[in-house]
């Protein structure tokens, strides 16, 4: 899959983003299993944020 250049490069911020958005969504949520969703998809998403973020630093570091 092709992604534009601004969505590219915006990606792991979004991705950090989502996952700070979730874990504080976690605090006013009380209702079902809803602060464990909140948990789960933030501490993901920060995961994915930061290989995204580390793999592309890696990428653009090595000598062709």
């Amino acid at each position: 899959m092709w992604l534009s250049k601004p969505v590219y490069e915006a990606l792991p911020y979004y991705y950090v983003g989502v996952g700070l958005i979730a874990l504080v969504a976690r605090i006013y949520v009380d209702y079902w299993y809803w602060p464990l969703i909140c948990t789960v998809i933030g501490l993901l998403c920060l995961a994915a944020g930061a290989f995204v973020w580390i793999k592309r630093r890696d990428h653009r570091a090595r000598p062709d």
